[in-house]
């Protein structure tokens, strides 16, 4: 715990000593299988304007039920989360942020079968986010409810005592499902998680509730519809780090649409002031991204952001209008929502599809044999430690 400790208020210090610039902080992806050659495309990231790196993990990672050990240098999509490989790439970083006069943030993954196991390495490594939703495991990845809403608590504890940020999984239910539909689901998912995270003791600035720009390019006024959710949540939750994902499900391999589409969600972004920005990338849906689409997405964004900077500020919605009946709807029927799954319960509500229309059962799903109830005597000195 005091390991932990000293940690964060490393992070404290350099955050002071170099300081990131203005959100929103511009977010990209290394994910190559191996965390030598991630490392060598992270520094070339940040040199090229990044603030966050995050590292895709391996696919099928979320599955196992223990985490692997040492440097990787094979993947599948990604790298495995190992703590040596989340030593590695933290230095990595440090050293280019103390060369750039700015601290470059880490990212990974807390989700799955070892949330709080991961939660722990990141917390000794000085990981600054990790992806953790409450309920991205069950809908998406099968994982037993009762076993994921345990983990993701406890996870959670951890992370607001390291003070690392979490990232939740909002976007998974826009790149699955129609994205006009599952707005009102989108936002109830933010309610949820935000609601966890307090009862795990996380204040509002570690809670980085997700969206994403996911609506289909084709639909008239798709941008209002867009801009309406991201403010919409912008003024919920006026505090959080809020996170925008970039536009993936309707990207085509046309790079030239795709970039403008970028250059949209962008906008949107910088106007509607979210927090955590993962730049989109033009060569979406037709490869890994090469080090020269990493720099033209974070060009793109930092021409966007820095020309209309204040932009937002400047604007006020028609009442009535387009973008502010859409935002009014979205709310009313994200209310009925809750107001379902408080009559149901949640578990039941997950297990009836009122989430991303999948339906799981409170006692299936992978994880469901390492669940047991507490015994009488049961005593964990960490959970007391970390409600002190």
């Amino acid at each position: 715990m005091a390991h932990i400790a000293a940690r964060r208020d490393e992070r404290r210090a350099a955050l002071e000593r170099t300081p990131q610039g203005e959100p929103p902080l511009l977010y990209v992806i290394v994910a190559s299988g191996n965390i030598y050659e991630d490392r060598t495309a992270a520094v070339a990231a940040a040199e090229a304007g990044a603030q966050i790196i995050a590292v895709i993990r391996s696919t099928g990672q979320s599955l196992l039920d223990f985490v692997p050990f040492g440097p990787t240098t094979e993947g599948f999509g990604g790298t495995y989360a190992t703590q040596a490989n989340f030593a590695i790439m933290r230095e990595a970083l440090d050293t280019i942020g103390e060369k750039l006069g700015r601290y470059i943030m880490l990212t990974n993954y807390a989700s799955g079968l070892c949330m709080p196991e991961i939660a722990s390495m990141a917390a000794l490594e000085r990981l600054d986010m990790l992806l953790n939703d409450s309920m991205y495991g069950i809908l998406f990845r099968d994982i037993n409810m009762k076993r994921t809403f345990v983990d993701q608590h406890f996870s959670r504890m951890l992370n607001a005592y390291s003070g690392i940020i979490i990232n939740t999984g909002e976007d998974n239910y826009l790149t699955t499902a129609d994205a006009v539909e599952q707005a009102p689901a989108v936002l109830a998912s933010q309610f949820i998680n935000e609601e966890f995270a307090h009862r795990a003791g996380m204040p509002d600035k570690q809670i980085g509730l997700g969206d994403a720009y996911e609506i289909d390019p084709a639909l008239q006024d798709g941008f209002l519809f867009q801009v309406a959710q991201a403010q919409l949540a912008r003024q919920i939750f006026p505090d959080a780090p809020l996170k925008y994902m970039p536009p993936t499900k309707h990207m085509t391999g046309d790079i030239f649409k795709g970039h403008l589409i970028d250059a949209m969600f962008n906008l949107t972004s910088v106007m509607t002031k979210q927090t955590i920005h993962l730049c989109g990338m033009l060569t979406e849906a037709i490869h890994t991204p090469f080090l020269g689409d990493r720099a033209l997405a974070i060009e793109n964004a930092r021409y966007v952001m820095n020309t209309a900077r204040h932009f937002g500020d400047e604007i006020s919605f028609k009442p009535d209008g387009r973008i502010e009946t859409r935002a009014r709807d979205v709310l009313r029927d994200c209310r009925a929502l809750l107001e379902k799954v408080e009559t149901r319960g949640l578990m039941d509500s997950i297990a009836a599809g009122v989430f991303a229309d999948v339906k799981r059962p409170p006692d299936g799903g992978r994880g469901f044999d390492g669940v047991f109830a507490r015994a009488e005597g049961y005593y964990n000195p960490f959970e007391e430690a970390l409600r002190a």
